[in-house]
C-alpha cells in the first residue's frame, strides 16, 4: 500500500496530460479502423504478438528467434498493410473530423444539407431532415433504416426522391453521418400550430418539442423551407438564414449581435419590398 502511495505521489501533471492524450489518441485509433479491413489486420497482429508473448514465455527458441528477427522489418509491413487506412485517416484529420467539435466537417454537412433542401424546393419534393444534438435519439430510430452513410447532396436526393423505398420519412443525421432514413417521429399536439400545415412540419415541431434535435423541412405544397427548433417552426428561410441558424445552433458559431441586426434589417427590408409590389399591383 505504502508503494502505490508513492507511486501516487511521483506522478506529476505532465504524467496526467501524457495518459490522457495517449487514450484518446487509442480510442480514436480504434473507433477508425473498428468495422473497417485494417481492424481485422489490427486482430491478427494481436494473435501474432500473443503467440511471440508465448513462445518468449515457454523458451521456444525457433520461433522467437523468426519473431525477433521479423520486429525488424515490422514498422515498414505495417505501413505498407495500413496503407489505405492511413490515407482516410490523414484526410479526415484534413475535414478536422478528429478534432474535438468537428468545425470542417460539420460545416460541410451543413453546405451538403442546404444544397439537397435548395435543390428539392425547387422542385417541391417534400423532405425532413433532423439533426441529432446533445440528446440521443436512439428512441426514435426503431424501425428505420440504418445507413451510417456520409452526408452528401446526392444521396439526400435520392431518398427523398418519390416513388423510392425511403422517400416517406425522415432522415436523421448523427455525428456528421446518415445514420437513419425513413424514420416516423412523433406529431406535436400543440393546439396553436397553424392549421395549414402538413404532417412532415408536425413532426419537425414534434421531435423538436421533445429533444433538443434542429429539424429541417421542405414542403412540397408551398416549395419553402423550413426549421423546428425548441417547438419553435422558423418558416420559409433562404439559404443564407439556413446556413446562419445551422452554423449557430450546431455549435460552428455564436449567434453574435450583428446577425440579429442583419436578419432583422433583412425582414424590414423583405416587408418593404411586398409592399411596393402590392402597391404597383
Amino acid at each position: 500500500m505504502y508503494e502505490i502511495w508513492e507511486i501516487i505521489k511521483g506522478i506529476k501533471p505532465n504524467d496526467i496530460v501524457d495518459i490522457l492524450l495517449t487514450a484518446t489518441l487509442i480510442y480514436f485509433l480504434l473507433k477508425f479502423l473498428i468495422g473497417t479491413r485494417g481492424w481485422q489486420i489490427l486482430i491478427g497482429i494481436f494473435v501474432i504478438l500473443l503467440v511471440w508473448f508465448f513462445a518468449k514465455l515457454f523458451n521456444l527458441t525457433t520461433i522467437s528467434w523468426i519473431f525477433d528477427n521479423l520486429w525488424a522489418v515490422g514498422l515498414f509491413l505495417l505501413i505498407v498493410v495500413f496503407q489505405p487506412e492511413l490515407r482516410r485517416g490523414l484526410a479526415k484529420i484534413g475535414e478536422g473530423q478528429f478534432l474535438p467539435f468537428g468545425f470542417l466537417s460539420q460545416k460541410r454537412v451543413i453546405d451538403e444539407v442546404i444544397r439537397a433542401s435548395i435543390f428539392l424546393a425547387e422542385r417541391k419534393i417534400g423532405a425532413l431532415i433532423v439533426f441529432e444534438r446533445n440528446i440521443d435519439l436512439e428512441n426514435y430510430v426503431e424501425g428505420c433504416v440504418k445507413l451510417n452513410s456520409e452526408v452528401s447532396l446526392e444521396l439526400l436526393i435520392s431518398i427523398f426522391t418519390p416513388q423510392t423505398p425511403l422517400h416517406d420519412g425522415a432522415v436523421i443525421i448523427k455525428e456528421q453521418k446518415i445514420a437513419s432514413a425513413r424514420c416516423f417521429l412523433p406529431l406535436t399536439i400543440n393546439p396553436n400550430v397553424p392549421k395549414n400545415i402538413g404532417t412532415r412540419h408536425r413532426a419537425a415541431i414534434g421531435i423538436s418539442e421533445e429533444t433538443d434535435a434542429i429539424a429541417l423541412v421542405v414542403s412540397e405544397e408551398r416549395g419553402e423551407i423550413s426549421m423546428a427548433v425548441n417547438g419553435i417552426l422558423y418558416r420559409d428561410l433562404d439559404a443564407l438564414a439556413l446556413q446562419e441558424r445551422l452554423s449557430v445552433y450546431l455549435g460552428i458559431r455564436k449567434n453574435t449581435w450583428f446577425d440579429k441586426f442583419k436578419r432583422k434589417y433583412k425582414k424590414v427590408l423583405k416587408k418593404k419590398d411586398g409592399k411596393a409590389k402590392k402597391a404597383t399591383a
